[in-house]
């Protein structure tokens, strides 16, 4: 299977640049997976295609503003002292905490970022080693602060938005779900952007579950394919967390015969990772690459609410893996046709 499978044209102006004031006045594209059946409604109808006895499945992920901009420290040795001096413009954006406050991070530009390069954030208040080089160019760098490094980080980071958003946002919220909890996202699980507690609330009276689980979104999730062939992309790899609540909820659910809904494809990955061969999810944490594409055979997920991905993406290849390539593009083009908001403050789409 080849990635221009996954291919299709979008005009530049359907790109969503902000969030609606209403979260859950988008509009939803209803995609049936097995007949490619159709239908267009508003995000909060969404109630509609639930029934009690369903499980919704969410990832309490929060967005940290993972993006640093810092000046490299040039070290000079005069006779008397050594002074330090600032020199170029280093750019960095978090991506997976490892221990002793060091943090797997994508630095622009990389030539300027060899091992031992240090950078100074805020006029020295949060300053950065690189200490290794990882996989794919990404760069381990080793944080020396005092204080509280989520406190310093909220005061000199930026919210890490995708690069097809243009400006940054007014309200930074904008760029988290309602229910977002633990911290350590460089992107927002944009399906769940949708919700309102509100509507949240109405699921759940109609006895639909909710369970809560954890997947730290990196850029893996968004990094472009450029192969030819699809199974030769490797996906780089993410933290997941699910509870022993999540997983009781999720396997009852399926014993009981009601179907588990995943909230965006960050959900479906978490899932789908902790399954085992008999389909029941097992809680526990770890680190998950699992790519899921056409061919691939769901062990828990039975249906999908997500936003419209990027052509020739991952998640171009996830929901296509879920309801045929053939009925998934056929959904695409009829959304561009019919001028839906796509990406992640665009609208939605529901597969069942």
């Amino acid at each position: 299977m080849k990635t221009r499978d996954f291919y299709y044209d979008l005009p530049e102006e359907l790109i969503a640049q902000d969030p609606l004031e209403d979260r859950s006045g988008s509009r939803l594209l209803v995609l049936n997976k097995n007949t490619g059946a159709m239908e267009h409604r508003i995000f909060k109808q969404i109630t509609q295609f639930l029934k009690p006895g369903d499980c919704l499945v969410i990832n309490n992920t929060k967005v940290i503003p993972a993006r640093l901009i810092g000046e490299k420290i040039k070290e000079q040795h005069n006779q008397a002292d050594e002074e330090k001096i600032h020199g170029a413009k280093i750019e960095l954006l978090l991506l997976k905490r490892r221990e002793n406050d060091i943090w797997e991070t994508l630095v622009k530009p990389g030539k300027k970022a060899r091992t031992g390069t240090k950078i100074s954030f805020g006029n020295g208040l949060l300053t950065g080693e690189i200490i290794d080089m990882v996989e794919e160019g990404n760069r381990l760098v080793q944080f020396t602060y005092k204080g509280i490094f989520e406190e310093i980080l909220d005061q000199l980071g930026q919210m890490p938005l995708p690069p097809y958003i243009t400006h940054e946002l007014s309200d930074k919220n904008r760029y988290q779900t309602v229910y977002a909890k633990l911290e350590g996202s460089a992107a927002a699980p944009t399906a769940g952007l949708h919700f309102t507690k509100e509507l949240l609330e109405e699921i759940e009276a109609m006895g639909v579950r909710i369970a809560n689980v954890t997947l730290h979104v990196g850029l893996g999730t968004f990094r472009p394919v450029k192969v030819e062939n699809i199974m030769e992309h490797h996906m780089h790899s993410e933290t997941y967390q699910i509870t022993e609540e999540a997983a009781f909820i999720i396997n009852e659910t399926k014993s009981a015969g009601g179907r588990i809904i995943c909230v965006g494809t960050t959900s479906c990955r978490t899932v789908e990772s902790a399954a085992d061969e008999s389909g029941r999810v097992q809680a526990g944490s770890g680190d998950t690459s699992i790519f899921i594409y056409p061919g691939y055979t769901f062990r828990i997920l039975d249906a999908l609410i997500t936003n419209f991905h990027l052509p020739e993406s991952t998640l171009m290849m996830l929901v296509s893996a879920l309801a045929g390539r053939d009925h998934v593009m056929a959904a695409y083009e009829e959304a561009v046709k019919e001028r839906y908001r796509f990406f992640s403050f665009g609208d939605a789409m529901f597969i069942h």
